[in-house]
């Protein structure tokens, strides 16, 4: 039985020890959200945030989580920079089919925790890990560094 800590609730859940913490969130809890692309964590849909950072859980063993705050893309519906990431992410034709879109956006969601200083190239090396085959990536681009220029103007400090 592991005891995990996500999106502030603390779940007990029956899983077993070879079992990634992706798969734990969708087959065992129904958080379908973290998607499963590559499973070697190369493409980003399967990013989530642990301990306050974005981490790819089909890399991490469920186990490997017990103690850890884990946030999901279903935890963060009400969370100020991501409120401002979707609608611009919306504004700025940011995606298309949608499957990279939750990772996308707690990977953009972490780098602007960090910082809200962006130019093209800092978003472009910051989300290079994130693969989209759909979008060619400018509307995401634009989304982000609008989504900064805003946070920036509202005074929102990174987290």
């Amino acid at each position: 039985m592991l005891r995990l800590q996500i999106n502030g609730e603390e779940i007990a859940v029956a899983a077993e020890a070879r079992e990634s913490l992706a798969d734990v969130l969708r087959e065992r809890l129904a958080m379908t959200g973290t998607h499963l692309g590559c499973e070697h964590g190369a493409c980003g849909a399967c990013t989530v945030e642990i301990d306050g950072r974005a981490t790819r859980a089909c890399l991490l063993l469920g186990a490997m989580a017990e103690g850890r705050r884990i946030a999901t893309i279903e935890g963060l519906r009400d969370d100020p920079v991501m409120l401002v990431l979707r609608r611009h992410f919306h504004e700025k034709h940011a995606l298309q089919c949608g499957f990279c879109t939750p990772g996308m956006l707690m990977m953009a969601r972490d780098l602007l925790k960090r910082r809200t200083d962006l130019d093209e190239a800092a978003v472009r090396d910051g989300m290079a890990g994130q693969i989209c085959r759909c979008t060619g990536y400018a509307g995401i681009v634009r989304a982000i560094l609008e989504a900064a220029r805003e946070l920036r103007e509202l005074g929102s400090s990174p987290a």
